[in-house]
């Protein structure tokens, strides 16, 4: 972080500060502190920060921010009205000292892999910033900002909701000159009502967005399909990605392996403004081959929005191609090990029908040759009133991809086991507990298995994972 002082951050924020004193980076966790630090007191539902400032301090806080009165320290006290807004208002006054390319990225699934495949491909120009692990909100962003150094030269930043409101607060923060949404699926639809509701809220995205800035939408996808037609297109560049539909960057002659998958990107000439020179793309389309190291066609459309982004940016292809050959899965989504010859994809960081789907295809592609296609499945949080029927459209995806054998875990999840009955899926099995899900699916195993795991965050079911490993190790 570039250093402020407390005079600038009490006045950025509309506060007051008792003296002036050096601050070098920003924390809401006292056990975070290191020399140098501000430490913002935020009340949360369980904590308020405000009990923690002598911990702070004590810890090495150069200076403290508080909403509340009566707070004496020893070091620099900035007094704000209401910490977590004042938060906010710090991170976009910080954020507006860099004049760079930062790229907002929202969508229903697959988020946290696009901006991952974002970065690789800024990189092959820039020295660019992300969000790291899940800091998608309205805390999580502001602290992501404020830790842009000064030698970062681009950034791309996740923006995640549950509610109407929420992108708004994070996208006029961060003030993005790019945007890009994924896909309008069904996740949150128990907040958000409908698939309309959840695309009004993924468009608060562009009220943080400058007009004329590029707004990089999926064309495959039928919600976002829509705006290429509507008054969207006046204020903003639309750029689209596909693959089954004609898009300004498009995947065509896609081969999916085991551990790969390879396709031939196409930008077409409405794209090409900033790639003129670069190899490959001195004609009126530009074409190149990108190997991913993962395989399915959700890696196949989060590569074609990092690509847009890239050509948006005047990145040359064949430098995009090998920043996305050098992509690595984060955190729990869809990471890939072998042991003892059973390989385990492990996608326990969310789930919704989308994201289930996808698990299908990969299960589909890494059991060709004769593997067996294990799938385990646990229950998918904030449906709503579409939780049984988004479910049962579950159990019809790994039916279709040929699962060998279903187990699952969880209340709702039956459902999912009801419907790969229906569909011809021979052998599924039930649990409500995990250890029991384990106890039984250990000794099933045998080597050359693919078995997967796929379930809402909030059903921990890494832990039926590590259960696993345990015994095969």
């Amino acid at each position: 972080m570039k250093t402020l002082t407390t005079e600038e951050i009490a006045r950025a924020c509309g506060g007051t500060t008792t003296s002036s004193v050096e601050v070098t980076s920003v924390v809401i966790d006292n056990r975070e502190v290191t020399p140098g630090a501000l430490f913002v007191a935020i009340r949360g539902e369980r904590l308020d920060g405000h009990q923690f400032v002598n911990a702070a301090i004590a810890a090495g806080a150069a200076a403290v921010m508080v909403h509340e009165d009566g707070i004496v320290a020893d070091v620099p006290v900035i007094k704000v009205e209401d910490t977590e807004k004042a938060l906010l208002t710090l991170a976009r006054f910080y954020r507006e000292s860099f004049d760079i390319p930062l790229v907002a990225l929202t969508g229903s699934v697959g988020k946290t892999t696009t901006k991952e495949m974002i970065w690789c491909v800024l990189n092959a120009k820039y020295n660019a910033h992300k969000t790291q692990g899940n800091l998608n909100n309205s805390i999580g962003v502001p602290k992501v900002l404020l830790r842009m150094e000064e030698d970062h030269t681009a950034a791309v930043i996740e923006m995640g909701m549950n509610h109407k409101g929420e992108i708004s607060v994070l996208t006029r923060t961060a003030l993005p000159n790019m945007a890009v949404i994924t896909n309008i699926g069904v996740s949150h639809i128990e907040n958000l009502g409908s698939r309309e509701g959840i695309l009004a809220a993924k468009l608060e995205i562009l009220e943080g967005l400058k007009e004329g800035s590029a707004l990089i939408l999926n064309n495959d996808n039928d919600m976002l399909s829509k705006l290429c037609e509507s008054d969207f297109d006046y204020k903003y560049r639309i750029r689209t990605f596909g693959i089954h539909s004609d898009a300004d960057v498009m995947a065509t002659d896609i081969v999916y392996s085991d551990a790969s998958t390879r396709f031939v990107a196409v930008i077409k000439p409405s794209k090409l403004d900033g790639l003129d020179g670069a190899d490959g793309c001195e004609s009126k389309e530009c074409s190149f081959v990108v190997v991913l190291p993962t395989t399915g066609e959700h890696n196949v459309y989060d590569a074609l929005a990092a690509i847009s982004v890239g050509a948006e940016l005047g990145i040359e292809p064949q430098k995009m191609a090998d920043a996305l050959a050098g992509y690595v899965p984060a955190g729990m989504r869809e990471k890939i090990e072998v042991v003892k010859g059973i390989t385990l994809v492990e996608d326990c960081y969310n789930a919704s029908p989308d994201s289930v789907r996808a698990l299908s295809n990969t299960l589909r592609i890494k059991g060709e040759g004769g593997h067996r296609k294990i799938a385990v499945i646990a229950d998918m949080l904030e449906l709503g009133a579409y939780s049984e029927e988004g479910h049962r459209n579950c159990g019809k995806y790994l039916a279709d991809a040929g699962v060998d054998l279903l187990l699952t875990y969880g209340k709702l999840a039956k459902f999912v086991a009801d419907e790969a009955k229906k569909n011809g899926v021979l052998r599924v099995f039930e649990f409500d507990s995990k250890e029991e899900l384990a106890k039984h699916l250990i000794p099933l195993l045998k080597e050359g298995d693919v078995v997967a795991f796929k379930g809402s965050r909030g059903m921990m079911l890494e832990e039926v994972i590590d259960l696993v490993k345990g015994e095969l190790s």
